[in-house]
């Protein structure tokens, strides 16, 4: 289903949906995994709520947005995962879209993208396709996604059809530097745009990292280091560098990570925390609407917050996230 929860404070496109719950790549360092295990894997009912969103009906999780914001798609599970052959949920989905030519970013490490009966239908879509690959030494944490040579193969494939193809480097870890430096002039030969990056985050305590919020995170002067070698590197070889590291968001080609800002019809959300300036942000009428804070009740749950919220507004939720030193935290602002 269309959803929109957590990432409502910090992102530019928080309206985001999969077409399956489980994911057999198995990655190890994914958080969706401990919610819904490999083993649960099943198509979800996507394609109905996906046609009443393009068709501009909206739900209470949605109901600040009276624009057709482009929508994420793949933050929990691949679309394009073996599973797909068999069900072809995610190429409904892909019709429908290229059918409205409604406005997408879809994040992938799957085989089938490069298929020619899905590339054919991404052709026709106003999608930017995101490839999920950070190095050689992350196969062995991905046992059943395609390896590192694979996805190098699928990248060269795939990037002259889509209107944009960004590599993810994500989640990345210090020590892989040099490996990731390697393989940047190979993207900007096959025709990326460019790359978007975040560093690994953890739940169990694990040495070096540092808590921020709710989050283990690896110091942000040992990332930032890291991160301005790569992107002086993607500048020499004209790559778009952007960053998803909430705390160093501003390292980045443009605030909004996803890198679509500047795509002609990818009018994105720009009333979160990201866009903190001497300026107030620019909330649109149905944000000041009673009743269109709901998706800040991911934020906190519990009964008092979730009553409250039913009587709030978008812009008066996005204040009070504004103000809590907790989220500022997280963001890397004075608190």
């Amino acid at each position: 289903m269309i959803a929109c929860g957590s990432q409502i404070i910090l992102c530019d496109l928080p309206v985001h949906f999969d077409t399956y719950t489980g994911c057999s790549h198995n990655c190890s360092y994914c958080f969706a995994q401990r919610k819904h295990p490999a083993q649960e894997l099943k198509p979800q009912r996507t394609l109905e709520s996906l046609r009443r969103f393009t068709d501009g009906r909206r739900t209470v999780l949605t109901s600040w947005c009276d624009w057709s914001i482009p929508l994420h798609w793949g933050g929990m599970s691949d679309p394009f995962q073996p599973i797909e052959r068999h069900t072809g949920v995610s190429k409904a989905c892909l019709e429908l879209l290229a059918d409205r030519e409604y406005p997408f970013v879809v994040s992938t490490k799957g085989r089938l993208v490069g298929e020619p009966v899905y590339l054919e239908l991404l052709a026709k879509c106003n999608a930017a396709v995101q490839v999920s690959m950070v190095a050689p030494a992350y196969d062995r944490l991905e046992p059943g996604a395609p390896d590192f040579a694979e996805r190098l193969r699928l990248v060269r494939e795939v990037t002259p059809a889509v209107r944009r193809l960004i590599i993810r480097i994500q989640p990345y870890a210090p020590g892989l530097l040099a490996e990731v430096l390697k393989w940047l002039p190979a993207y900007a030969e096959f025709g990326v745009h460019g790359v978007t990056i975040e560093g690994m985050k953890r739940q169990a305590k694990v040495p070096g990292m540092v808590r921020v919020a709710g989050d283990l995170c690896y110091p942000l002067e040992l990332l930032r280091r890291d991160f301005k070698a790569i992107r002086t590197v993607c500048r020499e070889n004209g790559l778009a560098f952007y960053c998803a590291e909430n705390r160093l968001r501003s390292m980045g080609d443009d605030s909004c990570c996803c890198g679509v800002a500047d795509m002609s019809g990818f009018r994105v959300n720009v009333c979160n925390m990201n866009h903190l300036g001497p300026e107030p942000l620019p909330y649109t009428e149905r944000m000041r609407d009673i009743g269109t804070a709901r998706p800040f009740k991911a934020l906190r749950q519990c009964t008092v917050h979730t009553q409250r919220l039913k009587v709030m507004s978008y812009m008066e939720a996005m204040d009070v996230a504004c103000r809590s030193r907790r989220h500022r935290q997280a963001m890397g602002l004075p608190v």
